[in-house]
């Protein structure tokens, strides 16, 4: 299952505010500005930069 894309609008990075968008596989969603990714686990996104990977 896809996050919606209602969801999709309203989320947010968590380090600086700015937009995400969803990766081209729908793992995960990108901060370009932070040059973070926060994973997608069981449709979820965990938004915790703790648990971000850098890109």
């Amino acid at each position: 299952m896809a996050i919606d894309k209602e969801l999709l609008d309203i989320l947010a990075c968590p380090k600086c505010k700015g937009d995400v968008r969803l990766t081209e596989s729908g793992d995960g969603l990108i901060c370009d500005a932070c040059k973070l990714k926060y994973p997608i686990k069981d449709d979820i996104p965990v938004m915790l930069i703790d648990e971000a990977e850098r890109i």
